[in-house]
């Protein structure tokens, strides 16, 4: 039985707001690639910005083997998770930025009594860290990275989320700044706000693309489903 079928449609919608955390939430990306770039020159390589559009939104297995492979092999792709993770979560301790227009659209969605879910490709260890950072920002649920057995852009960490809230995806929006995220939600049902960060992303029907969150609010998002 789907989700659909299994419990009636909420009057108004969205039903829920789930929200990707690097470089959508907060500013991350310059971070990562800093961070990228001082370990593959520590490691005698090189580092480029396309070679980290091309790691936005994926999960920290599959750009610790990419950057152990711009390594030549000098260090295992587990060694350099565990570089990548000591090294952001030393960042994030000194209290990750939040893009603007994040805060005024959370209030106005916890006015308003909408569940909201932080789905990030991040492990638990970042995610924490950064949640502590941003506090009192909070969500109703989190989905991160090292819980999910398929990453974005598989839709595993959207359907996960909407189902820890107990709403159907379908009903939900998913905003996202990358490719591999805004294909993770749309797979997953999620009618998604793009945000771009790094890599362009392509509209379609069940999918908007958006400067900035600055800006939208809840009138936006219900008129999204008329």
């Amino acid at each position: 039985m789907s989700l659909a079928a299994a419990r009636p449609r909420p009057a108004v919608l969205p039903a829920a707001v789930l929200f990707d955390m690097d470089g959508l939430l907060i500013d991350t990306e310059p971070i990562w690639f800093e961070v990228e770039t001082q370990l593959l020159t520590e490691l005698g390589a090189s580092w480029e910005h396309g070679d980290h559009a091309a790691l936005v939104g994926s999960s920290l297995d599959v750009a610790s083997k990419f950057l152990s492979k711009r390594a030549g092999g000098v260090m295992t792709p587990a060694e350099i998770s565990d570089q990548m993770l000591l090294r952001m979560r030393e960042r994030f301790s000194h209290g990750p930025v939040l893009q603007p227009g994040v805060v005024a659209l959370i209030d106005e969605l916890d006015a308003a009594g909408v569940p909201r879910a932080l789905v990030s490709s991040s492990f638990r260890i970042l995610v924490e860290a950064a949640l502590e950072g941003v506090a009192p920002l909070t969500f109703d649920t989190v989905v991160v990275g090292d819980e999910v057995s398929n990453s974005k852009p598989h839709p595993e960490p959207y359907l996960l989320g909407a189902r820890k809230l107990g709403v159907d995806p379908a009903d939900c929006i998913a905003f996202e700044d990358s490719p591999s995220g805004a294909e993770s939600a749309t797979a997953a049902g999620c009618f998604v706000v793009a945000v771009p960060s790094v890599a362009p992303i392509t509209p379609n029907d069940r999918r908007v693309v958006v400067p900035s969150i600055a800006g939208i609010d809840l009138e936006f998002l219900r008129s999204l489903f008329e």
